[in-house]
Formats: C-alpha cells, sequence, structure tokens
C-alpha cells in the first residue's frame, strides 16, 4: 500500500486547517478569532490584586499598646505614714499584673481599669486618677513586664521566617518584609497574602513601592504569607521547547510568552499559525465577537499573524493569561519534507532489499 495521506507522518499537532474545521462557524465547538486591536483590548485582563478599604484604612498601633495577655508591672508610692497600700516612700507590694482575656486589670482602690488598647503612660494617669481620691498626691509606676505586644508571622518566600514583633521602625509591612529580609523570589511576580482574622488581602510585592496606601499598618496575629506567581501558561507545536511555564512578569504578551520558551523553530514554525487557546467568559465572549447572546464559558481559539503588517504589535499586545496554551502550527512544506522523506526512505529501503535479494542469489548460485 502506498503513503497516501499526511496523517501517517508524525507532527507536534493539528494543522491550521483543521483547527479552522473545529471553529463554530464549521459546526465546531469552539470561536476562531483572528486578533488584531479591538479584540487584544477586549482580552487584555490581568488578576486585580489589592487591599480592601479595611486593610488601608486601619491606623498605626502604637508599639506600646498593651493587649490581652500582657503582664505589667506596677508600684505605687504614697506620701502619708500610713498609707491605703504603703508607708510614706516604700512602694506598694503589688509588683505584676496581668491583662485579662476582656483588657482589663485590677488594681486595690482603684478598681477594675481597662489596659487594652492603652499605653503604659495612659494607664498610669488612669491609676493616678482613681487612686488620688484616697490618697493624696500618689505616685504610679506602669510597665510592661512580659509580652512585647503585637506580633505577626512571616512564612513563605522570604529569607527568614518567623514570628515578629510590632515595633516603632516596623508597623507598616513594607518594613515588616524587610525585617524579615525581603522576598526571596523574583520581585515583579512575587504575591503578598495577609490574612487577618476572617478577611484576607493580597497584592503584588512591587505594588508596595508604587502605590504608598498598600504599605498598610499591620496589627496584632496579621499572617503574612510571601510566594511566587501561580500563573502558567503551556506552550506546545513548532517551539524552542514544549512545556508548561510560569509566568516572569505581571503582565504577559503572547511575544514575550514564546520568547519565553526560546521563540519559533526557525526550521519548523509557521509565522502565520499561532494559535491561543483559552475558556473565556461569557461577558469577554460576546464582547469579542459582537454579540449577546452567549451563556457561559466559551472555548475561544485566538489567531495571530506574524507576517501581517501589524502582526507583531498585536502579538506584543494580546495578554497570555492564566491556563492558556500557546500553540505554534509546522509550515506547510514541512510536512511536504516529511512526505518527501517518508517517500525516499521507502524507496531507499525497498533497493536496499532488493540489492540483499540479489546479493542472496548470487551467493546461493552453483
Amino acid at each position: 500500500m502506498g503513503l497516501t495521506s499526511c496523517d501517517v507522518l508524525p507532527r507536534s499537532g493539528p494543522n491550521k486547517q483543521e483547527i479552522y474545521a473545529g471553529s463554530v462557524q464549521r459546526e465546531g465547538d469552539a470561536f476562531v478569532v483572528a486578533a488584531n486591536d479591538r479584540v487584544t483590548r477586549a482580552t487584555a485582563v490581568v488578576p486585580a490584586l489589592g487591599f480592601s478599604s479595611n486593610f488601608i484604612n486601619a491606623g498605626q498601633v502604637g508599639s506600646d499598646t498593651v493587649r490581652p495577655g500582657d503582664v505589667l508591672g506596677v508600684a505605687i508610692w504614697e506620701n502619708v505614714e500610713q498609707g491605703i497600700l504603703a508607708s510614706a516612700g516604700a512602694p506598694a507590694a503589688l509588683q505584676e499584673v496581668q491583662v485579662d482575656g476582656s483588657g482589663f486589670i485590677f488594681i486595690p482602690y482603684a478598681g477594675r481599669i481597662k489596659a487594652a488598647g492603652n499605653s503604659p503612660e495612659a494607664i498610669r494617669r488612669i491609676v493616678t486618677d482613681k487612686l488620688a481620691t484616697q490618697t493624696p498626691d500618689p505616685q504610679v509606676l506602669i510597665t510592661r513586664v512580659a509580652g512585647d505586644g503585637a506580633t505577626v508571622s512571616i512564612t513563605g518566600a522570604v529569607s527568614a521566617q518567623g514570628v515578629y514583633a510590632i515595633e516603632r521602625p516596623t508597623r507598616t509591612l513594607g518594613a515588616m518584609l524587610a525585617r524579615a529580609g525581603g522576598v526571596a523570589v523574583n520581585p515583579e511576580v512575587a504575591v503578598v497574602k495577609i490574612i487577618r482574622g476572617h478577611t484576607t488581602g493580597q497584592i503584588w510585592y512591587q505594588d508596595l513601592f508604587e502605590d504608598p496606601r498598600l504599605d498598610i499598618a499591620l496589627r496584632n496575629g496579621d499572617r503574612i504569607l510571601v510566594e511566587a506567581d501561580t500563573r502558567a501558561f503551556t506552550a506546545l507545536g513548532a517551539t524552542g521547547t514544549q512545556t508548561r511555564v510560569n509566568f516572569s512578569t505581571q503582565n504577559l504578551s503572547a511575544l514575550e510568552a514564546i520568547a519565553q520558551v526560546g521563540g519559533l523553530n526557525p526550521t519548523l514554525a509557521d509565522p502565520t499559525g499561532i494559535f491561543v487557546f483559552r475558556n473565556e467568559d461569557a461577558e469577554i465572549a460576546n464582547n469579542v465577537l459582537g454579540r449577546t447572546d452567549l451563556v457561559g464559558a466559551q472555548r475561544m481559539v485566538y489567531v495571530l499573524n506574524l507576517t501581517e503588517p501589524n502582526g507583531m504589535f498585536t502579538a506584543r499586545d494580546f495578554v497570555i493569561r492564566d491556563g492558556d496554551t500557546v500553540y505554534v502550527t509546522e509550515a506547510p512544506y514541512v510536512q511536504w519534507a516529511k512526505v518527501i522523506t517518508a517517500l525516499t526512505g521507502t524507496l531507499g529501503a525497498a533497493e536496499s532489499l532488493a540489492n540483499a535479494g540479489s546479493t542472496v542469489g548470487l551467493l546461493g548460485a552453483p
């Protein structure tokens, strides 16, 4: 049987004609759309990262703010021989008190005092005012004995993971990350996530330096996670390599994606047949196709032609998204070359067999 179809030849995937044959226009299940300036604008969607107003509007908390669980040292001096707590010149026996879960401490003759949220100096004034009604000119000293105030935990791709106290130099996110040694991945694709109670916010690390509002004030118990961007695309066909590739920048164009995998294979690739396969949201698909009736995710195939007058600019502006498949078809002549190679190889093999048969015949002759 002779070689009658290119289908028996090895290749990296479908050709242009086969992709177009699978279009909705030809009763397939995917919309095949040529990329142009309007399409690139309609599909240029990048992940929106940022903090909510609750994060941004939270003011800085002083490093000396007392919190539940802190232990305070209390010393009281009185100016009378027989004071209510101590004799003249001698401090009261009361030395340490712990702030309870509700944020209060108890001082004899002063009563239950709200400590959480106040500084030691503010607590000192409150205790002084309470005791002043019972002993003349009391002298009160409040110090933090145990508990270094608010702390945050930092994990992930940082140089030094750990639990860090919120101190005067490290009250904001950027300063605290610097205290942890900075990020340990490419800063351009580093994502910083903060978990505060039941609320989560995340930003690009680089945005900390471009938007001062994102350098938010930290709170006790904040959990900070730094990780590399997890977005990726798949490159197949006549490219320098066929693999799954992580994004190297926040915004990745089709041209950059091709370059990231080594460019087009110069001996195989068809620069008129670069396809991006994607499941597109109905809103974007309707916008691209000029329709309003599509519902649910739609299979879209965007076509890039680098040989067109504006082709390189279109590929530069077309944004690749997480989960995309970038496929480059082989040039038509490649299949013909494979056919010729297969034919010449078959003829060569047949000739070799014929020669071998002749040789055997000669050796077997009387």
